[in-house]
């Protein structure tokens, strides 16, 4: 196993972060596997020259991304932080916030598998073409770069609903049995439909399904410029050497892109039949301001608090006091006018201010929930976070004193005042209760057996988001999938096969003089006749060498292989007309 080299931005990464990162094993990429990267960035290079935006080719030497060998992620990094990014190997996809959070650390997340050879065109899979060869190359614009920042920072913060994380799993596991060699065509099919009957249900959309959205018709299937003009910025297309082409024509409608795009849900199985353009990435920057505006993260109220219940997952509350509570929500209490008057954790529980945990307020103290009323008392115009000492005092609120109110709502406390938290500015955050009974109407919210009381001092939440406010408070906010990429042991065959392959980049890279083509031709003849890119390369090598009648042969043979496989026909052809345009 490799080392994983570091950098200053991969260091100052969050423990449950870094868990996802995996070393890239460079090593472990076989010679086919560099030839479809060959392959695909030859193509893409002389293509998306003329449609992609301007900074693609400027960023891939920016980048330090070679189109002959698969990058290295630690020569990425070395290179990537002079523009002050990073990348990190990971296994496929990771829970979405977990990815936009490493976009908010500026780290590209870069799965470091690479497609299959069948899947050369386009693969639902997460792989380094896509995250390499397409993310990192227009990274170079300094608008772009910070766009992703941005995204990260605010998707990070999206609400996710317990349909995302089926959805999630039903992706990653496609993902991988397709790119799995030797998946039965029915577990393809079965995962297939799991995602397809996924997608169909109608639910609600999640802040997390709509910020998806976004990030799909920008990042990844991005265009730019104008409906009429456009130009491709997305990685998506960037990566894909069959939908870059397609993308262009009239059978795909071109709309101007708006926060429209957030309702605009996607099929990660097919090509795209309608593409967002951007007049600049300013503009992208504007879209993502105006959906932060409609977010729980910013509005907060009994609908941010429900997102939190519906998403079964930790998250973070923040009352206008700036007290912030981090937890598995699962029940809250409203009046008539839909003002939160009762909420409640359960499971671990963690309070901060201003994203730093309180002292004595972590899981530790909180490991069986957390409850406490909102609101303001009954009878009493000030609310107790507006309460100076002398008010206190004036409403009894001593410490060591007994004490009984009432909340407008009809939320009862009565109990002994141990003491108040306060924050740096003195204002209160909490006051601790013992013998406290706290009900609402005939129901128990709290009882002396159940321990100290903490009453959060806040009348309202200003604000709801996904996570912990202190990342710090959990052992850990995202688990690792189940689902692992799958590893097949290669037959004595398929060795062979990346044996040839290995012997045409030698003999391409370092002249090697033991190389016979016209032997490594006979062996796919009579061993490999539906392999279609070893003799392309094979091709490009004749035509090197002046060598005619080598090349003809290799053309008859592509004829044989394309009468039994019409469907990658387009993509011999594609590779010859290439090879004949760079040497003539």
């Amino acid at each position: 196993m490799e080392h994983i080299e570091s950098n200053p931005l991969i260091d100052r990464l969050p423990p449950h972060l870094k868990q996802f990162i995996k070393p890239q094993n460079y090593a472990d990429y076989s010679p086919i596997d560099h030839a479809v990267w060959r392959y695909v960035m030859r193509k893409n290079i002389s293509y998306l020259s003329k449609v992609a935006h301007s900074l693609y080719n400027e960023g891939l030497e920016k980048t330090g991304i070679s189109i002959d060998h698969i990058p290295n992620m630690y020569g990425m990094n070395r290179i990537l932080k002079e523009i002050g990014w990073a990348a990190v190997a990971v296994d496929g996809f990771i829970p979405p916030n977990a990815f936009m959070e490493f976009q908010a650390y500026k780290v590209l997340v870069i799965a470091s598998d690479i497609r299959q050879l069948e899947n050369i065109e386009y693969t639902p899979a997460p792989d380094i073409i896509h995250e390499a060869a397409g993310h990192a190359p227009i990274i170079a614009s300094e608008d772009y770069a910070e766009y992703l920042r941005r995204f990260g920072e605010i998707g990070a913060k999206a609400i996710l609903s317990s349909h995302d994380n089926k959805m999630y799993e039903a992706v990653r596991k496609l993902s991988i049995l397709k790119e799995a060699s030797g998946t039965a065509k029915e577990a393809i099919e079965l995962a297939e439909n799991e995602v397809a009957i996924l997608q169909n249900m109608d639910v609600e959309l999640s802040e997390m399904a709509m910020i998806r959205n976004l990030h799909w018709w920008t990042v990844e299937y991005g265009l730019i410029g104008t409906v009429e003009v456009p130009k491709i910025y997305g990685a998506g297309l960037l990566s894909s050497i069959g939908e870059s082409a397609w993308c262009m024509t009239d059978e795909v409608e071109k709309i101007d892109y708006s926060i429209d795009a957030a309702s605009k849900s996607f099929d990660i199985t097919k090509p795209q039949p309608q593409l967002f353009v951007t007049p600049d990435f300013a503009f992208l920057m504007e879209v993502l301001e105006e959906f932060a505006s409609t977010m729980a993260l910013r509005k907060g109220g009994f609908r941010g608090l429900q997102k939190l219940i519906d998403s079964q997952k930790v998250g973070t509350i923040e009352l206008n006091t700036g007290l912030q509570i981090s937890g598995m929500f699962v029940r809250m209490i409203t009046d008539e006018d839909n003002n939160i008057v009762y909420f409640e954790t359960d499971g671990d529980t963690a309070l901060a201010f201003r994203e730093k945990e309180l002292i004595g307020h972590g899981i530790e103290t909180h490991p069986n929930g957390f409850r406490s009323p909102l609101g303001k008392l009954k009878g009493i115009n000030l609310a107790i976070e507006d309460m100076g000492p002398r008010d206190l005092k004036a409403y009894d609120f001593y410490d060591g004193k007994p004490i009984s109110f009432e909340y407008d709502s009809g939320v009862l406390v009565n109990g002994l005042n141990i003491t108040g938290i306060r924050n740096i500015n003195g204002k209160l955050l909490l006051i601790q209760f013992k013998d406290c009974t706290v009900t609402y109407k005939e129901e128990i919210l709290f009882s002396p057996e159940d321990g100290v009381f903490d009453l959060v001092v806040g009348s309202e939440i200003v604000s709801a988001f996904a996570g912990s406010a202190d990342f710090r408070s959990f052992n850990n906010l995202y688990h690792i999938p189940e689902t692992t990429t799958i590893q097949t042991e290669k037959s004595s065959e398929r060795l062979t096969l990346e044996k040839l392959y290995q012997d045409t980049r030698d003999y391409r890279e370092h002249n090697t003089a033991s190389f016979s083509k016209d032997h490594i031709l006979n062996r796919l003849i009579e061993s490999y006749p539906g392999d279609w890119l070893l003799p392309v390369e094979l091709y490009e090598i004749a035509m090197l060498q002046n060598d005619e009648l080598f090349g003809e042969k290799v053309v008859s043979h592509l004829d044989n292989v394309t009468t039994l496989r019409p469907e990658i026909k387009h993509l011999v052809d594609d590779g010859i007309a290439r090879i004949k345009s760079n040497i003539i």
